[in-house]
């Protein structure tokens, strides 16, 4: 099934850019910048092309690569240093960074030290330094947010890391903050002054998995959706009520004892018997939570279990994933390609992987142009397009089916 049907009547508005565009990335994601850049170099060349475009021939609208020269220097003593190789004066600039990247290793005094959440941080804070007072605007594109786990303060004897991240961007001058499915929403609340998108992975990933499994039913007969604890429902919500489908949950229950951590989880919901299991979270970590969920509901009798997460980090290694996917405990693993994905995981036959390039880069164009981005970022109306496309389909099936009996 192909994404372009979906929303195909959708007409943005036509408005001056703000500026020409410049993207800046990290070293350690730059060819995924390299893909949005490309994919954004395409989209205007084919907008530019028609005629009721005015702004095709403004100076950078067009460019065959968006991304500036830039690099980021790293001493041995472990400090480091942006330059820019271009001026930034009157641009509309998007600095896109991954800060869970580890793919990149600098060598320090004592040895090799791999490049962590923190130093990609520390990075940014480097980059939007320099472009202060130069940009026209600086907007930054944070798929995973930097300490977004820590969305509220349990302690005042505890750092409050996520809050005081953007408060910082803010005094740095970012106009715009792109963060995809954070783990709370609330966090916005730290800086009410400054723009904060919230893109929804939801459709692209539901459109990826039924690509590759065409054998999934989004009905009530046989898809469920489940959230693995009560924290988490919000997200199982928004699948269930978009693509029509039941709703069930894991709840935690206290039990006073000391194993677990004297609580247990307690399923509530309709049979898993035979049912396809759309199991829904905000992030894997270490996999635990998905295991222990899998493990109950196929104790239970469910089907196939399909595991839908927008970022997945693997901190305990593949290993478990391999030894639980031949156990048949999951079916498939789906994520979006937001953040740094080794090769090997790349490899994994239960891995699948949302391509979120076109989407970055339509939502880049949208705010360069000032254009309204609600529908943009919300999956719910492209949910809904994509279930009605599937019904219509399916009738078609069904209408040729019942032609081929009468045949016969």
């Amino acid at each position: 099934m192909s994404d372009s049907n979906v929303n195909k009547d959708y007409k943005p508005i036509t408005l001056a850019p703000f500026g020409p565009i410049g993207i800046i990335a990290h070293t350690s994601n730059i060819d995924f910048v390299k893909k949005v850049s490309n994919d954004l170099s395409q989209r205007r060349k084919l907008r530019a092309q028609k005629p009721e475009n005015i702004y095709a021939n403004d100076p950078g609208y067009c460019r065959e690569n968006y991304i500036f020269d830039s690099e980021l220097i790293r001493f041995q003593s472990g400090e480091g240093k942006f330059s820019i190789g271009e001026s930034a004066r009157g641009h509309d600039i998007f600095v896109i960074t991954d800060v869970l990247s580890h793919n990149l290793d600098i060598d320090l005094i004592d040895g090799s030290h791999v490049i962590s959440p923190d130093d990609q941080y520390m990075d940014l804070l480097r980059i939007l330094s320099t472009l202060k007072g130069k940009a026209k605007r600086v907007n930054v594109i944070m798929p995973f947010v930097y300490e977004g786990r820590r969305e509220k303060l349990d302690s005042h004897r505890e750092s409050f890391d996520c809050a005081d991240m953007l408060k910082k961007l803010y005094k740095l001058g970012v106009a715009n903050l792109i963060i995809f499915d954070p783990h709370d929403a609330r966090i916005a609340n730290a800086v009410p002054l400054m723009s904060i998108e919230m893109p929804r992975c939801q459709f692209k990933m539901t459109s990826t998995l039924l690509n590759k499994f065409g054998s999934i039913v989004l009905d009530k007969d046989h898809t469920l959706v489940v959230s693995p604890d009560e924290t988490g429902v919000s997200r199982a919500i928004f699948y269930a009520s978009n693509l029509n489908l039941p709703l069930s949950l894991f709840y935690r229950k206290y039990t006073g004892n000391p194993g677990q951590n004297g609580k247990i989880f307690e399923y509530l919901g309709e049979s898993v018997e035979g049912m396809d299991i759309l199991l829904i979270d905000d992030m894997i970590n270490s996999g635990n939570t998905m295991f222990r969920t899998a493990e109950q509901l196929k104790a239970a009798g469910a089907k196939d279990i399909y595991c839908m997460a927008p970022f997945a980090l693997f901190t305990n290694g593949l290993e478990e994933f391999d030894k639980k996917y031949k156990e048949g405990v999951f079916k498939c693993i789906c994520t979006t390609n937001l953040i740094y994905a080794p090769e090997e995981l790349q490899s994994r036959e239960w891995y699948l992987a949302a391509d979120m390039v076109p989407y970055m880069g339509r939502i880049i164009d949208a705010l360069n142009t000032d254009e309204s981005v609600y529908d943009l970022i919300n999956s719910t109306s492209r949910l809904q397009d994509l279930r009605s496309q599937m019904r219509i389909d399916e009738i078609s099936t069904l209408s040729a089916e019942n032609k081929d009996n009468e045949t016969k």
